[in-house]
């Protein structure tokens, strides 16, 4: 069966009300799509074979071009935010943090968590690599032209779009607030979800590292 997902508009031309809604019918397509079948070995949602490898070229938070291929041989969790969201990135991240240490030191050296901004506008290289620096090194800023985002937001079939400023010019960013896992061989895994048990997430994270 083809399934086709909706083509989402350029975000400069997105609303805040149009990109919920946008991301609302995203993840009810990509819940149709992740119903297949699945290992029952793995506790949080096996994407294997439903989601395509990681790639990309963006920028990273010293400024430099990065390809996805950068991060093979570890395995790579991927998250979409931005650096003055309040309440999904900080905890995401800081729950990310958590589940490393409860990993140990060896997950210290055989994951990457790779924190892509699309509020490319507000977060240069610098503030990416202030804002990463508070979780360690395995966090790394990332960010790109809208045509970037675009495309790599396109591809695991998620979008994001901006609010209305406020009189002193700061506004809201949509996003998604689901983590995907890749493979160390590059390969989609896991979507790690928001309400997925911390035990659940520990386990196929340890499971994941041992793939490689």
């Amino acid at each position: 069966m083809t399934f086709m997902m909706p083509r989402y508009a350029s975000p400069k031309r997105r609303s805040l009300r149009h990109a919920r809604a946008l991301a609302l019918a995203g993840l009810l397509a990509l819940g149709v799509l992740l119903t297949g079948c699945t290992d029952p070995g793995w506790q949080t949602k096996d994407i294997s074979g439903l989601m395509p490898p990681l790639a990309f070229e963006l920028t990273d938070e010293s400024g430099e071009v990065v390809e996805a291929e950068a991060f093979r041989g570890d395995a790579t969790l991927l998250f979409f935010g931005f650096t003055h969201c309040h309440d999904v990135c900080p905890a995401t991240m800081a729950r990310l943090d958590s589940i490393l240490d409860a990993l140990g030191a060896e997950a210290r050296d055989d994951l990457r968590v790779l924190f892509v901004s699309v509020d490319p506008a507000r977060d240069d290289p610098a503030s990416l690599r202030e804002y990463t620096a508070n979780f360690g090194p395995e966090f790394i800023g990332l960010t790109g032209s809208d045509d970037q985002l675009d495309a790599l937001t396109r591809r695991y079939r998620v979008t994001y779009g901006y609010g209305e400023k406020n009189a002193e010019g700061h506004y809201m960013v949509s996003h998604p607030s689901a983590i995907f896992a890749f493979a160390p061989d590059g390969e989609a895994q896991l979507l790690i979800r928001q309400d997925d048990a911390r035990e659940a997430v520990v386990s196929d994270l340890r499971r994941l590292m041992a793939s490689g």
